[in-house]
C-alpha cells in the first residue's frame, strides 16, 4: 500500500508512506520510485532504520536500531555501514571509529563494558590488526597486534611511573609427549610476553618501527 506523492508518470516522487507485502513500512522520500533523501524504515522483526536513502539503499547518515537492542549510528555507502560510525553492542561494549563492509577497519576506539578497557588503534575487516594501546584501570599496553593477538616490541606503562619493555613471542605447537594425550587437538596458544627491561617513561610507539 501507498500514499503519498506521484511524478506525472505515476512513480512514487516526493514524500509518501508505504506498507510493504513483507509487513515492514517506509515513511520518507522518493525519487522516480525508489527511497530517495531523508526516512524512516521500521522492519517487521523490530528494526529500524532512520536516515539518508540513494536509490533504494541506505546512504549517507543514518541510525540503525537493532532487534537484540545494539545501535549503529554514523556513514553508510551503499546498505554498509561504511566511513565514521559508532557502534553500541548489546552487551554494552561500544566501537567508535571507521568502517568499510559493514566490519570495523581502519582507525577505531573499542571500549569493553565489563572491564573498562578499551583498544586504541588499528582495525582490519573487524580484526584488532596494526599499532595500538590497549589501556585498562592502572597500566597500559603498547605496541601491534596482529589477527586481534599483541606480537612483536611493545612496552607495559604503569601509572606509578614506570615501563617494562619486552616482546610478544608466538610459541611453537608443542605435541604432549603422554601417549595417551596423541589424539586430543592442540589449542591454539596464547603469545608469551617476554620481558626485556624496565624503565623511566619513554617516548616509544609502534608506529615509528620498520
Amino acid at each position: 500500500e501507498y500514499d503519498g506523492d506521484r511524478n506525472s508518470e505515476g512513480q512514487r516522487h516526493g514524500f509518501g508512506k508505504a506498507l510493504l507485502p513483507n509487513g515492514d513500512t517506509y515513511e520518507g522520500g522518493y525519487d522516480c520510485g525508489l527511497r530517495n533523501g531523508a526516512g524512516t524504515y521500521r522492519f517487521k522483526n523490530g528494526a529500524l532504520y532512520t536516515g539518508n536513502y540513494l536509490q533504494n539503499k541506505k546512504h549517507g547518515k543514518g541510525v540503525f536500531f537493532y532487534p537484540d537492542g545494539s545501535k549503529y549510528a554514523g556513514d553508510w555507502v551503499d546498505d554498509q555501514r561504511q566511513g565514521f560510525g559508532e557502534y553500541l553492542y548489546a552487551n554494552g561494549d561500544s566501537y567508535t571509529g571507521e568502517w568499510a563492509n559493514n566490519k570495523r577497519h581502519g582507525r577505531g576506539t573499542y571500549v569493553y563494558k565489563q572491564t573498562g578497557s578499551k583498544y586504541v588503534g588499528c582495525w582490519v575487516n573487524g580484526i584488532q590488526d596494526g599499532p595500538a594501546e590497549l589501556i585498562h584501570q592502572n597500566y597500559r599496553f603498547k605496541g601491534r597486534f596482529l589477527n586481534g593477538k599483541p606480537l612483536g616490541r611493545g612496552k607495559f606503562i604503569f601509572d606509578i611511573g614506570c615501563e617494562q619493555h619486552g616482546e610478544y613471542i608466538q610459541p611453537g605447537q608443542v605435541k604432549e609427549i603422554m601417549q595417551e594425550e596423541e589424539d586430543e587437538p592442540l589449542v591454539p596458544l596464547e603469545p608469551i610476553w617476554r620481558a626485556s627491561e624496565i624503565t623511566k617513561l619513554t617516548p616509544w610507539s609502534p608506529q615509528f618501527e620498520d
